[in-house]
């Protein structure tokens, strides 16, 4: 198993705050399901768990294998497509298309999420549901010193991984995460690198005007509260 499954199972896999409302959505759109930036299938399979015809797209195929292999395991039918989110596929097949945990503050700006925005258009049935997490940025940066965090870590095949947050500072439009990756070998030699990921500052009304503008109607928020190891988000429901 690849290093990149792994940490992204370790930062990202026991997330599931968000999980209840996912379900709600597709309980009230139907199917199919698109899933975008699926990973190795936190969403995904739960939902094609729950009996949703879903279709889980990442860009990195590594964890699109993985999640094929665990829906395999499971006896679950997910489809997976490979591809940019922001070049979406056309058609007006999907009743519900799902953006969760930050996936669209990691686009690069308003034009990248433009251009998902209007993927989701050409992709979505007539009356069908765009939803998107967004993160409250000002949660992740702490107005004082917290206490130490507590590392994520998983064991696979005598390799131990964790992942220690380090730092979250603000940068122009947005802010930057940043964890130290340790990996230790069954031999015990340590090895380790820091990994910075960013996040556009996403006002929830902002995102709602550029939904409009592409069409897609806001019609519902919801909030996902924050849990002790990820900040709180606000989800955006858009219709067709």
């Amino acid at each position: 198993m690849s290093d990149a499954i792994v940490w992204h199972d370790v930062e990202n896999g026991g997330y599931d705050a968000d999980l209840p409302l996912w379900r709600e959505l597709a309980r009230e759109a139907g199917g199919p399901i698109l899933d975008l930036g699926a990973g190795t299938g936190r969403v995904a399979l739960h939902l094609a768990a729950a009996g949703y015809d879903v279709t889980a797209l990442d860009s990195d195929q590594a964890l699109l294998d993985e999640l094929g292999r665990r829906a395999a395991e499971q006896d679950l039918a997910v489809d997976c497509i490979s591809a940019d989110a922001r070049r979406l596929p056309a058609g007006g097949r999907y009743a519900l298309v799902i953006a969760p945990m930050q996936f669209v503050q990691i686009l690069g700006g308003p034009s990248a999420r433009g251009e998902l925005l209007a993927g989701a258009v050409a992709c979505l049935r007539r009356g069908g549901t765009f939803a998107a997490a967004i993160a409250d940025l000002d949660e992740a940066v702490a107005v004082e010193d917290p206490e130490p965090p507590l590392p994520d870590v998983d064991q696979r095949g005598g390799w131990i991984y964790a992942s220690l947050p380090l730092d979250v500072r603000p940068e122009p439009g947005g802010v930057a995460v940043e964890w130290l990756r340790q990996k230790v070998s069954p031999a015990g030699t340590l090895t380790e690198e820091r990994h910075t990921q960013m996040l556009d500052s996403v006002d929830p009304g902002d995102f709602e005007r550029e939904a409009a503008g592409h069409g897609l109607i806001p019609v519902a928020r919801y909030e996902v509260s924050q849990t002790t190891a990820y900040i709180g988000s606000t989800v955006i429901v858009c219709r067709l």
